[in-house]
């Protein structure tokens, strides 16, 4: 599945850029960006899938997403009325200075745990996004005091779920990286085909039994686990546009129907019909 890049310049006359129930419910955006991002939408269910996690939102969502995370737009096949809100800024949009102030710890400390994307419930989800929808209406520097008070609120809560898990190449040296950003380049772009381990092996200059055993130590997971979910994962996406099962199945590199139920409902907790058919509500 293609992922796309999206360019973002903040306001004029402001240090972070705002969106307004952008209309692409009929867009499948899967994309990136460097910006933290804010959505809250209202008067929608649909899904929520940022990274590796896709689950349902039922009339409305608030999630936090940091840097680079890929993500769906979150209004993908909504058909009901909705309202829709997105900031999108730097992590230095303030300035590199203002967030080592003791004040700000807070936040910092919830812009960490956005790096990961982060889910609001609850009493939180319906004060934030009531403000959210009020950040259009005011002059910038009311905006900006605004968003750092929503900051400190969502730093403060406890009404929050974690979405995509921390970063594999966050936990390893420099070296182990670069091996395992040549191992995942290489399953995104070969997954559709039969794909065997002498070739992965060879790929991170191993013996197949050595690289079976620093795998397993590098990622908690055996290859064949790890390029099932991964290939899981994209039969999610093609499912989620609207695709039969047998498409998805194959698409996805899987060369049996039969395995490919077996694994999905493995990996997603569900059949793949049964997630069609939730996702794409009508």
């Amino acid at each position: 599945m293609k992922i796309s890049f999206e360019q973002i310049s903040p306001d004029a006359n402001s240090s972070f850029h705002l969106l307004l129930t952008p209309h692409l419910s009929d867009v499948f955006l899967w994309h990136y960006h460097p910006e933290y991002e804010i959505v809250y939408i209202e008067g929608a269910s649909g899904t929520r899938h940022v990274g590796d996690h896709i689950s349902r939102y039922e009339g409305s969502d608030l999630v936090f997403i940091g840097p680079n995370i890929p993500h769906l737009n979150f209004d993908y096949g909504v058909k009901t009325d909705h309202q829709k809100v997105v900031v999108q800024l730097k992590e230095n949009f303030l300035g590199d200075v203002i967030w080592q102030a003791p004040e700000f710890t807070a936040i910092v400390q919830l812009f960490d745990r956005a790096r990961s994307g982060v889910s609001f419930y609850g009493q939180t989800k319906q004060v934030v996004g009531k403000q959210l929808a009020q950040l259009a209406d005011l002059e910038p520097f009311e905006r900006l005091l605004l968003l750092l008070r929503i900051f400190q609120q969502l730093a403060v809560s406890a009404e929050y779920i974690p979405l995509h898990g921390t970063a594999v190449t966050s936990l390893y040296n420099l070296s182990d990286q670069q091996r395992l950003k040549r191992i995942h380049q290489f399953i995104a772009e070969q997954y559709v085909r039969k794909i065997e381990i002498t070739e992965v092996a060879a790929l991170a200059n191993l013996t197949e039994a050595a690289f079976c055993r620093y795998f397993k130590r590098m990622t908690r997971l055996t290859f064949t686990q790890f390029l099932n979910q991964y290939r899981i994962n994209q039969a999610q996406k093609v499912l989620l546009l609207g695709n039969t099962v047998t498409e998805a199945c194959f698409a996805s590199g899987f060369e049996s129907l039969s395995y490919f139920n077996k694994i999905f409902r493995r990996v997603a907790g569900e059949n793949p019909l049964l997630f069609k058919k939730r996702h794409l509500v009508e």
